[in-house]
């Protein structure tokens, strides 16, 4: 089975990025957020998605195991925020199914004390509630994160990096991954030219370019 790394220590000095990406504009990503976990074993970095005033959203494998969370608002140089919260694992709510096995319900929502919108720091729109929901296969939406530069990189980035993507087919995905990975829960992104996010942008954002919906 294909291995979800635990993201990389967070070290404050290492520069990197999505690997083969651009570098983001200051305010570009309002939505973005940076995540520094904490345990009693040591740290790691990952991603979220600012989704309302006082909820991130970010990955279960991210939040699991860790005592306390440092998160970074409105931040273009990853440690240099607009603003940042720290907060323990009483605040985390992990999905109550989450399998780190087969990757399955990988979800986490983080209750934060509540933050002021601006052009720097904003939420992201979420898809509408419905009864089933589209495959987006063929839609294109971009990944942004501080993740490491290329896999033989040490460590994650310093200045937020961001890569456009197409939506690919489950089944396609299904078969580099297989099905036991790979269902409807299930996104999967084309990484053409060697452009692809990287350890440590886990957790976070994959928006529709068409209509900045969250959908990943």
């Amino acid at each position: 089975l294909p291995v979800h790394p635990r993201d990389l220590p967070a070290v404050p000095s290492i520069e990197g990025r999505i690997t083969n990406g651009q570098t983001a504009s200051e305010g570009q990503f309002p939505y973005q957020v940076g995540l520094s976990f904490g345990s009693s074993s040591g740290s790691w970095w990952c991603g979220g998605s600012i989704i309302d005033n006082s909820w991130v959203l970010t990955a279960a494998h991210c939040t699991s195991g860790a005592s306390d969370v440092t998160i970074y608002y409105g931040a273009t140089v990853r440690t240099s925020a607009k603003l940042s919260q720290t907060v323990s694992n009483s605040d985390f709510v992990q999905h109550a199914s989450y399998n780190s096995i087969i990757l399955r319900n990988d979800i986490s929502l983080i209750k934060t004390p509540a933050v002021t919108f601006t052009s720097a720091i904003n939420k992201v729109a979420l898809p509408s509630i419905a009864s089933s929901y589209s495959t987006y296969a063929g839609d294109t939406a971009v990944a942004s994160g501080w993740g490491k530069t290329s896999d033989a990189a040490s460590s994650v980035a310093n200045i937020l990096q961001f890569s456009t993507f197409t939506v690919v087919t489950n089944a396609n995905c299904a078969n580099v991954y297989g099905s036991l990975i790979i269902n409807g829960g299930v996104l999967c992104i084309g990484t053409p030219n060697k452009v692809s996010t990287c350890n440590g942008d886990s957790g976070g954002p994959l928006v529709l370019t068409s209509s900045n919906v969250l959908i990943g």
